[in-house]
This record gives structure tokens, sequence and C-alpha cells, in this order.
């Protein structure tokens, strides 16, 4: 385990969205670090794409929504 310095202004919106998002600050920082290393990786890959396969990769079984 490291340590990451960071702005006070980054660490404000780490915060706020921590809140949001139901996560700890340092797991909201780890997931925005993980999609912006996996957005760097596949450039031509959208934010809901990455998820996605994040999410079939791991093998979750999500419910099917129909379109309305």
């Amino acid at each position: 385990m490291g340590i990451v310095k960071i702005g006070e202004e980054m660490h404000e919106e780490l915060r706020k969205a921590s809140a949001v998002m139901c996560r700890s600050i340092n797991a909201q920082a780890e997931f925005w670090m993980k999609i912006g290393m996996l957005a760097e990786s596949h450039p031509t890959m959208t934010f809901t794409e990455i998820i996605a396969q994040q999410l079939n990769d791991a093998d979750v079984q999500l419910p099917h929504v129909d379109a309305a």
C-alpha cells in the first residue's frame, strides 16, 4: 500500500463523490484510478462499455431491462 498526494480540490470532489456512490474516499479514488487506467488502455471504449466489460469479467449476472 502506498500514499498518493492529491490536491485539496480533488480531495473535496472525492469526498462528495464517495458520499453519493456509498464508497469510502479511498475506494472512490481507487475506482477513478482503475477506470482511468482502463480508459487509457482501451481508448475506443466508452465508460459504459468499460463497466459492462468489468461486470462481465467478474461474471456478474445482471437482470435484463426492456427498453421502453
